[in-house]
């Protein structure tokens, strides 16, 4: 029975038997993090998990992928592609004037 004024009994239940469907994968994990994070700023309830079978052997190899609810799919995609038209450059030097070298002492 639920208990009033509990938000973790109000939540509702996931359906174990909803379909996942794959919307980001990358080699990097840092990478897939920020993703899952840009979804779940916007709401978006996902999963990180390796891509590799052999992950208890090789940790890490294979690559994240991020998998979502088949209603989400669109919205998430949205989100990412958003995320990456809006990413910085790589470059974080380019805000900055050039350092010069001091003048040589005489």
């Amino acid at each position: 029975m639920a208990e009033p004024g509990n938000p973790a009994a109000d939540a509702p239940r996931p359906n174990p038997n909803e379909k996942l469907v794959k919307v980001f994968d990358s080699e990097q994990e840092p990478e897939a993090l920020v993703v899952k994070g840009l979804l779940d700023s916007a709401g978006i309830d996902s999963d990180l998990t390796s891509a590799s079978l052999v992950q208890d052997a090789f940790p890490g190899l294979g690559g994240m992928v991020i998998l979502v609810r088949e209603g989400d799919a669109e919205e998430a995609r949205r989100v990412i592609a958003e995320g990456r038209q809006s990413a910085p450059d790589d470059d974080v030097t380019a805000d900055y004037p050039a350092i010069e070298e001091p003048p040589p002492k005489a």
